[in-house]
């Protein structure tokens, strides 16, 4: 059966002047619009296509991807509001996403970034987002061990720092204190795990806990850039935080103690505002 809100395989059934009409199965037949039928495409044929509701509530399909699909968070930003009604979303389809006033965590307005979560709105069937997460995260707490690596989502700021969307199913929470540079919402890091809580939240930081774990894979990326970029990089100890955080999501400490392991295996030499490998 076809799922609202996700990507389907579905098999052509019939032709119209204005497209091609889509088995849902249990859903009925989906037009899909002629603009987003592939080249060559005939009856009997299965499109990958992603179901929606369009502006009238009826089931229809398109090839375009959507940003997220039901059941996932995103960055998405605000290109519009309705009074008593709530704000649009772009989410990569020629229909706006809709967060409805009693979904924002806090007011929106246009060209703001958001993340949302998707979900089909129980009430009315459609496809909608929401800011106010907490509700929306895994409630079974992960078995992630202590320095696991971890995909973030920064989502809003607390006093403590920032919660993250961990892996994309978790809530987490990234300490100020674990910052060497400043972050927004919206952004994707590379985390660690500090802590698994019992209700589920994660602690997380941007880099793992202990020398040998913190040097020795930055060393092998710092390696692996020189090479990419012909044996220069142009970075060092004196570049701000800001600037190592945006090229290796660590803190400016533990890239000064990488590149000092690196200089000392004679790997690295210093000059011209860098780092130069040396062969």
């Amino acid at each position: 059966m076809a799922l609202l809100g996700k990507r389907n395989p579905l098999r052509i059934r019939r032709e119209t002047s204005s497209g091609f009409y889509l088995d849902g199965e249990e859903l009925g037949e989906i037009l899909l619009p002629g603009r987003y039928i592939p080249p060559g495409s005939k009856l009997g044929d299965t499109i990958e296509a992603f179901v929606y509701r369009d502006s009238e509530d009826r089931l229809v399909a398109t090839t375009e991807m959507p940003l997220a699909m039901v059941g996932e968070f995103a960055r998405l930003k605000v290109i519009g509001a309705a009074r008593n009604v709530g704000a649009f979303l772009d989410w990569g389809l020629s229909k706006d996403l809709l967060l409805p006033l009693r979904e924002q965590a806090k007011p929106v307005a246009g060209g703001d970034w958001v993340v949302a979560y998707i979900f089909i709105d129980p009430k009315t069937n459609r496809i909608v987002a929401t800011t106010r997460l907490n509700s929306h995260f895994e409630k079974n707490p992960p078995f992630y061990k202590h320095n696991h690596p971890v995909q973030l989502l920064v989502a809003s700021k607390t006093p403590l720092g920032w919660n993250v969307v961990v892996e994309g199913a978790y809530r987490g929470l990234l300490f100020s204190s674990n910052l060497s540079g400043p972050v927004k919402i919206g952004q994707k890091l590379q985390g660690y795990v500090r802590t698994v809580r019992e209700d589920g939240k994660i602690d997380v930081a941007l880099t793992p806990t202990g020398y040998r774990q913190k040097v020795t894979p930055l060393t092998d990326q710092i390696l692996e850039r020189l090479n990419a970029q012909g044996g220069f990089l142009g970075l060092d100890d004196k570049s701000s935080p800001e600037m190592i955080q945006k090229a290796f999501s660590t803190s400016k400490k533990a890239f000064k103690q990488a590149l000092g392991a690196l200089y000392k295996e004679k790997k690295i030499t210093f000059e011209n505002g860098g780092i130069t490998l040396l062969r």
